[in-house]
C-alpha cells in the first residue's frame, strides 16, 4: 500500500514525541512534519498536504477546533481527533470538531492499557481514515451574516401518516444531523430515533451537546418509556447498548454488537420495521460499514419510506452505499434535501389532519 503521510498536531512534547514513535514504528506510515500549535497545523496543512493529521483539541494560538474548522474548509484532509479531555466543555469542543468534518476519535493513552493495545487501534485508524476522500466543509468560509440558501422540498411519496423517523450514522454523522435537525419547522413533532456509532468515553455528553444545536429537544432514550413520549422530540441511543421499540414502548438492551457495533443502527431499523411497517420513515446516513442496511431493507420490505444520503455529500460513502447495493432505499438524497424532505411529510401529515 503506499506510505501514508502524516501530520502530528500535539502541544505536550511529551505525547508529541510518544506519536511520533509510534507511528514511526510502521513501515507503511511517514511522519511527515509535527506541530505544537493550531496555527503551525493550519500552515503545514497547507504546504505539506498530509494525507492524515492526528489532531488534539487543546492547543495554543488557535485552538484544535478552529485548526479544524480552517483545514475543512480550506485544504480538506481527514483528520483524527486525538484527545484525553472528557469534562463537558472539552467534549463539547469535540462534537464540534467531528460536526466540522473531523473523521474520527481516539483517546491518548491512559498507561492502563494492555501492552500494544492503544498502539495497534491508532496504527489502524490512521491507516483506515487516510483512504477516507473528505469532503470541504463550507462552515469555516460562511460569514454568520450571510446564512446558506434554503432548498425546495423534493416531492416523495411518503405516507402523510408517518409516525416516527428512524435515523441512523456514523463517521460524519455528527455533522449531518445537525444539518438535518436545523433544516426542519421549530414545531415538527413527528419522534425521531437515532442511533449515532460513538464511543462510551466520548459519547458520555453526545444527546446534551445535540440538543443545543437546534429547536428540536434531543435525549437519550429510557428504558420502558411510552414510545408516545417521543413527540415532537429526538430520542438517541445510549453509548453502547442497542436502542429498540418493542410493544409501545422505547427498550435499551446490550445485547451481542452487530458489525462490531452496538447502539447499531439495524437492531433499531429492524424493530421500527416490526412495530410500525409503512407508517415509519428510515434514514441512512454517512457512516464506514455496513450497519443499517439490511436494516434499512427490512424497513423497505415493511411498506416505509427509506431514504439513503448520496455519495456527494456523504463522509465516509460506506453504509449508505451498501443500502443502496441491496436496493433498500425508496430514495437517495445529498444532505441538504433530506431535512426539506421530512419536513414535506409533515406538511402533509399536518395538512391531510385538518382536511
Amino acid at each position: 500500500m503506499p506510505i501514508v503521510r502524516v501530520l502530528v498536531v500535539e502541544d505536550s512534547v511529551t505525547v508529541r514525541e510518544r506519536l511520533v514513535e509510534v507511528l514511526r514504528s510502521d513501515r507503511d506510515i511517514e511522519v511527515i512534519a509535527a506541530a505544537d500549535s493550531g496555527k503551525q497545523a493550519v500552515e503545514l496543512c497547507r504546504t505539506l498536504k498530509p494525507d492524515v493529521v492526528t489532531m488534539d483539541m487543546m492547543l495554543p494560538e488557535m485552538s484544535g477546533l478552529a485548526a479544524t474548522e480552517y483545514i475543512m474548509a480550506f485544504c480538506p484532509t481527514p483528520i483524527l481527533i486525538v484527545s484525553s479531555s472528557v469534562n463537558r466543555g472539552e467534549l463539547f469542543k469535540t462534537y464540534e470538531a467531528l460536526s466540522a468534518g473531523a473523521v474520527d476519535v481516539l483517546e491518548k493513552p491512559s498507561g492502563g492499557e494492555p501492552p500494544g493495545a492503544w498502539e495497534r487501534t491508532f496504527l489502524s485508524t490512521v491507516k483506515l481514515i487516510s483512504r477516507i476522500k473528505v469532503i470541504t466543509h463550507p462552515r469555516g468560509r460562511l460569514s454568520p451574516a450571510r446564512p446558506p440558501l434554503p432548498v425546495t422540498p423534493p416531492v416523495i411519496d411518503a405516507p402523510a401518516h408517518s409516525r416516527v423517523i428512524a435515523i441512523g450514522a456514523s463517521t460524519g454523522g455528527p455533522g449531518a444531523i445537525v444539518d438535518i435537525l436545523r433544516a426542519l419547522p421549530d414545531d415538527f413533532d413527528i419522534p425521531i430515533l437515532f442511533v449515532l456509532h460513538i464511543n462510551v468515553l466520548f459519547g458520555a455528553a453526545f444527546a446534551e451537546w445535540l440538543d443545543g444545536q437546534s429547536a428540536h429537544r434531543v435525549a437519550y432514550a429510557e428504558d420502558g418509556e411510552p414510545f408516545t413520549a417521543a413527540a415532537g422530540r429526538v430520542v438517541m441511543a445510549r453509548p453502547d447498548a442497542h436502542l429498540e421499540v418493542r410493544d409501545g414502548r422505547l427498550r435499551i438492551t446490550h445485547g451481542p454488537e452487530r458489525h462490531s457495533c452496538r447502539p447499531s443502527v439495524d437492531v433499531l431499523f429492524e424493530s421500527v420495521a416490526r412495530e410500525f411497517g409503512p407508517s415509519a420513515i428510515g434514514v441512512l446516513l454517512t457512516g464506514m460499514g455496513r450497519d443499517g442496511a439490511s436494516g434499512l431493507l427490512e424497513m423497505r420490505r415493511a411498506g416505509a419510506f427509506t431514504i439513503a444520503q448520496d455519495q456527494a455529500t456523504s463522509i465516509v460513502y460506506g453504509m449508505p452505499a451498501q443500502a443502496a447495493a441491496l436496493n433498500a432505499a425508496s430514495r437517495i438524497f445529498p444532505l441538504s434535501e433530506i431535512g426539506p424532505a421530512l419536513t414535506g411529510v409533515w406538511r402533509n401529515r399536518a395538512t391531510e389532519s385538518a382536511a
